[in-house]
């Protein structure tokens, strides 16, 4: 790419210099670049446009031929909001995009300590569909909120508005700080799955990023797209977000478990053997998605401390307790000094160790396609989270011994940050119907009050998605 000067773009666009300076320092030019004190702009960048003008009124989009991403499910979720489009501004949406939920098998929610993870996108996920508006104006309708969610692309809300959408109006300021933002859109947005367990946030936010820049003919990178994501869902929630969630939702593949490093991001993607069915089946408990994050917080700061607290005892050389890791401490050193921890940071470690071992395992199982004994890890997983990693409600823990011991279910095991919403299994195709009526008749019998809100889903893996 050739880049130009300030003195030279400025005669190119009929413009002062000091305006293309402060375009530049607000990021309102795609690409451009400081070196020293001096401003690089690539020699095609398009002139950043004034809302208050006619230019600006006028601006049109090229044709664009293709969806944001695939939809897997056309005559479902993807239907469902084409319709409701209709139903809302009287034409036919322009464009759909969809984005997978992500499932976390082995490792889930330990990454903030550096560990390693198994996951899989299943075939269901949030769908969108939209139009373009050349006034900037983003206008966003939720089926499963009652709030719609408007702002202008160059001047979303200040602050936190405590609805649905505040984790979009970040992602579009993040958007509009690397690439100048002028069409808006209007949308429909829906979920097919109930909300948390899935990294349901995380998968609305690159939904929308993926719509948002494509109505502004702006090609994201795979990173943009994550870290945008990462930064974005902050606004949401009171945790340190890691890329993991974006990372499976991006990178996994249809038939494949991916493995993720999360102390480098670096991953590895495992074809599924042609002999190895199974069936990915989500069991939500009926409780509201309102789970207490500082319990999530709390096992994280848990195992922190203990890695702080080792090396202290090993007079290592230490900073933050933010920047400490349990992942800086080997098995053999967490044995020596042990004894000396509380019973309850012990077994918070052997949880975390335990996790770190059986992702490990899996991945050797996985690819031989032995799905029983890689079912019973997850097994394993979720006795732990209940005995040592101490999460998860007494309903939950009700629908997860239920689930563990009938027959055709490899595995079980709780699923979301807060362990209060879901489980999942991996069950054997021939007997999924009969597994879920079982599940379902023992569970409501116990819980008659959540038999409206309880339900059960067969899902199976999909690809990532697709910019």
């Amino acid at each position: 790419m050739e880049y130009i000067s300030i003195h030279e773009i400025s005669k190119k666009w009929h413009m002062k210099e000091r305006k293309v300076t402060a375009f530049c320092r607000d990021g309102r030019i795609a690409g451009a670049r400081k070196n020293g004190k001096e401003w690089l702009i690539p020699s095609d960048a398009l002139k950043p446009l004034d809302k208050r003008t006619k230019e600006f009124e006028q601006y049109t989009l090229e044709v664009k031929e293709e969806n944001t991403t695939v939809s897997y499910t056309p005559k479902g979720g993807e239907a469902k909001v084409i319709d409701n489009y209709k139903k809302i501004y009287k034409r036919v949406p322009m464009y759909t995009a969809f984005t997978p939920y992500r499932l976390c098998l082995l490792g889930i929610n330990y990454d903030f300590n550096k560990n390693e993870v198994l996951g899989v996108t299943l075939d269901k996920g949030i769908h969108l569909a939209y139009s373009t508006k050349l006034n900037g104006i983003i206008e966003l309708n939720s089926l499963q909120y009652p709030k719609r969610a408007q702002w202008h692309v160059l001047e979303p809300p200040v602050g936190i508005q405590e609805d649905w959408a505040d984790p979009l109006r970040t992602a579009a300021t993040e958007l509009n700080k690397r690439y100048p933002l002028r069409i808006g859109i209007s949308a429909v947005i829906d979920g097919e799955l109930p909300v948390d367990g899935l990294s349901s946030s995380n998968t609305l936010i690159i939904t929308f990023l993926s719509a948002l820049a494509f109505a502004n003919n702006i090609k994201l990178s795979l990173n943009e797209l994550i870290e945008i994501a990462r930064v974005s869902e902050k606004a949401k929630k009171v945790t340190t977000n890691t890329k993991l969630d974006s990372m499976i939702e991006i990178y996994s593949k249809k038939n494949q478990l991916i493995h993720i490093n999360t102390n480098d991001d670096s991953y590895e993607l495992i074809n599924t053997p042609k002999n190895m069915k199974y069936d990915i089946v989500i069991f939500f408990s009926g409780l509201n998605n309102e789970y207490d994050l500082n319990i999530y917080n709390t096992r994280t700061d848990e195992l922190r401390t203990i890695s702080y607290l080792i090396k202290s005892l090993d007079k290592q050389k230490y900073t933050t307790i933010k920047e400490t890791n349990l992942r800086d401490i080997p098995y053999d050193l967490f044995n020596k000094y042990k004894n000396k921890l509380p019973n309850t940071f012990i077994k918070r470690s052997e949880h975390w160790y335990g996790e770190l071992n059986r992702v490990e395992e899996g991945m050797k199982l996985y690819k031989k396609g032995d799905i029983t004994s890689f079912g019973k890890l997850l097994t394993e997983s979720g006795l732990s989270s209940i005995n040592n990693w101490e999460t998860g409600t007494k309903e939950l823990t009700n629908l997860f011994n239920i689930i563990k011991d009938i027959d055709g279910v490899y595995g079980t095991r709780f699923s979301g940050s807060g362990f209060k919403r879901c489980c999942i299994a991996l069950t054997n195709p021939t007997h999924t119907k009969k597994i879920i009526e079982k599940v379902t008749k023992e569970y409501t019998n116990i819980y008659p009050k959540l038999q409206k809100k309880y339900s059960a889903h067969i899902c199976h893996t999909a690809d990532g998605v697709k910019l």
